[in-house]
């Protein structure tokens, strides 16, 4: 009876161990794949605000031909 009971215990632990450590993989690919999906968000903003900047940068430089050519 107890050589029944030790083996169902070091089974018992086994399996906790064989669960937990899918629990932590779950978690672990939870957190890669946020992060992932932060830093495409962070290239996609990162990238709409170089395109704003260029928007800026060309009106801003056309609105200056603009005046140059009134004041000449």
């Amino acid at each position: 009876m107890v050589a029944i009971l030790a083996a169902f215990g070091r089974g018992g632990a086994v399996l906790a161990l064989i669960f937990l450590v899918v629990a932590l993989l779950k978690q672990l690919i939870v957190l890669v794949g946020f992060l992932l999906a932060l830093i495409k968000i962070a290239i996609v903003v990162a990238f709409v605000a170089m395109i704003v900047m260029i928007a800026l940068a060309i009106f801003r430089d056309r609105s200056r031909r603009k005046h140059e050519a009134e004041e000449a």
